[in-house]
């Protein structure tokens, strides 16, 4: 099968996303589903992903089709959704940035040993080496980084779970989303809530299409930005399952259990990796774990400075930005802003990890109906080409999405009530 005239220049958007995603939700979460139940939450991964990729999809297709972000989407249905993706992105953004700093400090801490510097210094260090590279690279040094990172990590994955395979006990596979009914329900939606991804991010891939077109010096077509997207989204999934298969093998029926302090919890997912799959396979795990987290850390320190510089003109009523806008001074003030945010959190969080991405990944899955509903209202609107909208399938799997998300989140709120 031939690939469309442009990919190749259009190429990588797709993989930024991937980046994002394979991080917290792939990483923490997919590895303690894995230690908690084998492989009987493999249905439960399949189900996230299958119920949220319109969602996702419509980010990129929004911006192909229109020449504009999904910030200018939600402008467009009115400023009280502009202004509820605004507040939850703040709320979001601070916490999804500390804790995959601090999961990212505990590990290089661990590998450098008992001379390492605090947490907090570590953490800080990162923040500011990924600003500096931002900076001077802008969207072009973003994107050839990504890349590079992306090939470590798929062949030091392929490799750690090449090596897992021949100890995988799969009695307890299970492709049924009700195998979840013996779990806790918390768990079960931390687990969807970052699977693969927040579905806030769907708006940074709306800008990363838009800033690759920039770079390029031309407009990409829908075609061309959905596919792309697409072999990011399948990357997502094999890496899912490629770390509940590590988490299974590993874990569980151990009798061990994570330790939701930082430090206990990274030096339990490289030493039980290496314990099982040999000693010899550490360096192997820490390229990966730590490629791994660097990905998402880089990828997240440029995306969420990007929307939020995005959504200050159109909240201020400014004309609408242009396809062909770079971030603004807003972009530097919010990295600067994050990154003192940050050190704060790496200071006063580093033994509340796990509790700390759990609390982030259930509100994004009671945020995801909400934002799916607004994406699925921006695609669908007359703003978009009628040939780019999507179609009946896509359409009837966005409605199972929305009734499906949203009636697990009214379950779960529900059950905290009572």
């Amino acid at each position: 099968m031939s690939l469309p005239v442009g990919f190749w220049r259009a190429f990588g958007p797709g993989l930024m996303w991937a980046a994002t995603a394979i991080g917290v939700s792939h990483l923490v979460q997919s590895t303690r589903a894995g230690a908690l139940a084998g492989f009987g939450l493999a249905g439960v991964i399949l189900f996230a992903l299958i119920l949220k990729y319109p969602f996702f999809e419509y980010g990129p297709r929004y911006s192909a089709a229109t020449g504009r972000s999904l910030v200018e989407g939600y402008r467009r249905i009115g400023r009280w959704a502009l202004w509820l993706y605004f507040v939850m992105t703040l709320v979001t953004a601070v916490i999804h940035q500390v804790a995959l700093l601090l999961l990212l400090a505990f590990l290089i801490q661990f590998t450098l040993g008992p001379s390492a510097p605090p947490v907090w210094v570590i953490g800080g260090s990162v923040y500011v080496a990924c600003s500096l590279l931002l900076a001077a690279g802008r969207f072009r040094g973003l994107d050839l980084v990504i890349k590079a990172v992306v090939v470590v990590l798929a062949v030091s994955t392929l490799v750690a779970a090449a090596i897992a395979v021949p100890r995988a006990d799969l009695s307890t596979l299970s492709l049924s989303p009700l195998a979840m009914r013996a779990l806790p329900l918390g768990f079960i939606l931390a687990l969807v809530g970052f699977m693969p991804a927040p579905v806030d991010m769907s708006v940074m891939s709306s800008l990363w299409t838009l800033a690759k077109d920039r770079t390029v010096g031309e407009r990409s077509s829908v075609e061309v930005v959905v596919l792309d997207f697409r072999i990011g989204y399948v990357a997502t999934a094999f890496f899912a399952l490629a770390f509940l298969m590590l988490g299974a093998v590993v874990m569980h029926g151990s009798g061990e259990t994570f330790s939701e302090a930082g430090p206990a919890f990274s030096t339990q997912l490289v030493e039980l990796y290496t314990s099982m799959l040999g000693d010899w396979t550490r360096p192997v795990v820490m390229v990966a774990v730590l490629t791994t987290v660097f990905s998402s850390v880089l990828v997240i320190i440029d995306g969420y400075p990007r929307v939020l510089d995005r959504c200050l003109p159109n909240i201020r009523g400014e004309e609408e930005p242009g396809r062909d806008r770079s971030p603004g001074r807003g972009y530097w003030v919010m990295l600067v802003a994050f990154g003192v945010l940050n050190v704060l959190g790496l200071s006063l969080f580093t033994q509340n990890l796990t509790p700390m991405i759990d609390f982030a990944t259930i509100f994004s899955f009671a945020t995801a109906p909400v934002l799916g509903y607004l994406n699925l209202r921006a695609m669908t609107s007359d703003d978009v080409p009628q040939d780019a909208r999507p179609g009946r399938a896509m359409l009837a799997l966005s409605y199972l999405g929305l009734a499906l998300l949203g009636g697990m989140t009214v379950l779960y709120l529900v059950s905290r009530i009572t």
